[in-house]
């Protein structure tokens, strides 16, 4: 089975890469199922799909993932999402909260992520956000940026 780091890394399953993998099954297992959990959630918090991707995607971008940000943009785009959330999506901050507040802050864990404080999560709440909203921006925030490090370190064993 080709999982999204896979897809995301370029691998395919007569690549040594991926039957590198294979020989922690769980990690690869567990990858993919921290996917779906984030994007495809039983319970999506009120964190509806078309959001969890456009979210994904503009981290993706931000972190100059051209694989990610065309899988996630595929994904995306299947939703027909509004217009607002493809602009979050492209990069752009949004002026009406709480995507404004959501973008910043993912934006900021994902650039600076040592500069977080106590006060973005206030913010978070200050717009409405519940605890296990912000659990759930917080899990998706981290997987994306894992799974564009997963996959940039294979493309660069990859190519050497």
């Amino acid at each position: 089975m080709i999982d999204a780091v896979d897809q995301a890394a370029g691998l395919s399953p007569d690549d040594t890469l991926f039957s590198a993998r294979r020989f922690r099954p769980e990690f690869v297992e567990g990858a993919e199922l921290c996917r779906l959990s984030v994007l495809q959630p039983d319970n999506n918090q009120g964190l509806d799909a078309d959001l969890r991707l456009a979210l994904a995607l503009r981290i993706a971008a931000l972190n100059a993932d051209s694989a990610l940000v065309e899988q996630y943009r595929a994904q995306l785009d299947a939703l027909t999402p509004a217009p607002e959330l493809l602009a979050l999506a492209a990069g752009e901050t949004p002026h009406a909260e709480p995507l404004a507040t959501l973008a910043r802050h993912a934006d900021k864990i994902t650039l600076t992520p040592s500069e977080a404080v106590e006060s973005d999560i206030t913010r978070l709440t200050a717009v409405g956000l519940s605890t296990p909203q912000i659990v759930a921006l917080s899990e998706l925030i981290a997987f994306v940026n894992f799974q564009s490090k997963v996959a940039t370190g294979l493309r660069l064993m990859r190519s050497a």
